[in-house]
């Protein structure tokens, strides 16, 4: 199965994929976005680097490229070799980021989307909501571009989000990302079980 955790900056997503992955067993790929091959990585660095001005089709651009490197090293071997596949952000958060949050517009950033993955689209995708301030007040290192934002930003990608579940229910399931670790934890595993 390969699923995908969405959600607005320090919402638990990579806490929460670390765990899903986990708790799914061996031969799990656990991957994060941008990043998980060499080409990626270096991407990432580009694009969390608040010191780099990017106009936000370059950003776009950025993201699509270390997108389609992954799927092409890491998701699509996996999913022919019958692995299980956990994503920490996918093509949603281009949807909601770039789409919505920078203003280039939804269905064009899906459409980008659609020529970087082609047919490997997630199965399941979980989306933790969160209130935007009460993720604000989460720790964070404060060197990420996106999370310097803030809360405004971040209403604008949440309410993306918001959208984005109620046009795809049949892949995206909203999952409370308020409480404790475990709560969340098992709520994210219950959604996936419900769905094997």
């Amino acid at each position: 199965m390969f699923i995908t955790l969405e959600g607005i900056d320090r919402s638990g997503k990579t806490t929460h994929a670390a765990l899903l992955a986990d708790s799914l067993g061996p031969g799990v790929e656990l991957l994060r976005e941008p990043g998980g091959t060499e080409a990626g990585e270096r991407i990432r660095e580009l694009l969390k680097d608040p010191a780099v001005e990017l106009d936000p089709r370059a950003e776009l651009m950025l993201f699509s490229a270390a997108r389609a490197q992954l799927v092409a090293e890491r998701i699509a071997p996996a999913r022919a070799a019958g692995a299980d596949v956990v994503c920490d952000r996918f093509i949603d958060s281009t949807v909601a980021y770039q789409g919505v949050g920078r203003g280039l517009g939804a269905e064009y950033c899906e459409r980008v989307n659609e020529l970087v993955v082609g047919p490997c689209v997630p199965e399941l995708t979980l989306l933790l909501r969160i209130d935007p301030e009460l993720a604000a007040e989460r720790q964070g290192d404060g060197s990420d571009r996106f999370e310097r934002e803030g809360v405004e930003f971040q209403r604008r990608v949440a309410a993306a989000y918001d959208e984005l579940a109620e046009r795809h229910p049949e892949r995206i399931v909203v999952i409370d990302g308020a409480g404790e670790v475990d709560e969340v934890a098992a709520r994210l595993r219950a959604a996936v079980e419900e769905r094997r």
